[in-house]
């Protein structure tokens, strides 16, 4: 069999709601989830047994064991069909996406795993099947599955269609300050002020306006260098700019893609040693 790709798509949150702290330890949420044209690439060949090789920009360090989210992912489709419908594999993950940025790293690989598989030996799954099987790896992970703008309540993992929200295409601009920021302390870190839900009004900016993310301020409390990140990209003249997930990569929005390639080659000047990303919503 040739090889196999798969791309792991970035994640962003556009808005993130936290809207209570949770009996069992998590939050309670409300977040738009959006996805780029551009993330890690996967690749898969047929093999002897299981194996798991990581390059990239951002793959030292990681783990390529069995408590990787890639190879977790391939054991949950083995364990669910049986070893006859999903044979071993040698994986290949680029990784070109940051580490602990708020952008679904994991998740998304994990998730891409998922739907490789589905598309070479499992090709009746649907998706809300995939969704369920990989929901215990992680609250973005089954968001990650179909890749495409919508809704996500309780711990981000329930999901429903967005609503109608013209986003494919839209021009955007991802930017880390290549620091790490590890999303249980700015959660833990949330002021417990339940500041309201998501999505009271027809227009589309009006209502993204609205939107927030609940764990901007405690990340930059964190990670000062966010809110540098923010000022910079608020510069540029986005039609909107905010942290995804708990940091510490921000997004902005254009409305063409003169624009954002103009901001991008503006901010490599003013920063270059901070990680960007240019690409357009899914």
């Amino acid at each position: 069999m040739a090889e196999m790709r798969e791309t792991g798509w970035a994640k962003i949150n556009l808005a993130l709601h936290v809207r209570a702290r949770r009996a069992d330890g998590y939050h309670a949420i409300e977040t738009l989830f959006a996805f780029v044209d551009a993330g890690d690439a996967l690749v898969a060949e047929a093999a002897d047994s299981d194996s798991l090789d990581l390059d990239g920009e951002f793959a030292e360090g990681l783990s390529t064991g069995e408590d990787n989210l890639v190879r977790r992912a391939l054991a949950l489709l083995r364990a669910r069909h049986g070893a006859g419908r999903v044979p071993p594999l040698a994986l290949r993950l680029t990784k070109a996406l940051p580490v602990a940025a708020g952008i679904g790293g994991g998740s998304a690989d994990a998730a891409a795993l998922a739907r490789l598989v589905r598309r070479h030996f499992l090709p009746e799954v649907g998706n809300a099947a995939l969704e369920r099987l990989v929901r215990p790896l992680g609250a973005d992970v089954a968001a990650c599955v179909a890749s495409e703008t919508c809704l996500g309540v309780g711990t981000g993992s329930e999901l429903s269609p967005a609503p109608e929200l013209a986003l494919s295409g839209t021009p955007v601009l991802l930017v880390n300050p290549r620091q790490p920021v590890a999303t249980g302390p700015v959660f833990a870190a949330w002021d417990g002020v339940d500041r309201g839900p998501l999505f009271t009004g027809a227009d589309l900016r009006a209502q993204l306006f609205a939107a927030r993310n609940d764990l901007q301020r405690p990340a930059i409390a964190q990670c000062p260098a966010v809110a540098d990140v923010l000022t910079e990209l608020g510069g540029l003249r986005p039609w909107l700019a905010r942290m995804s997930g708990s940091g510490a990569t921000c997004f902005a929005l254009f409305d063409a893609p003169a624009e954002r390639d103009a901001a991008a080659r503006h901010m490599k000047q003013r920063r270059p040693g901070w990680w960007q990303m240019a690409g357009a919503l899914r």
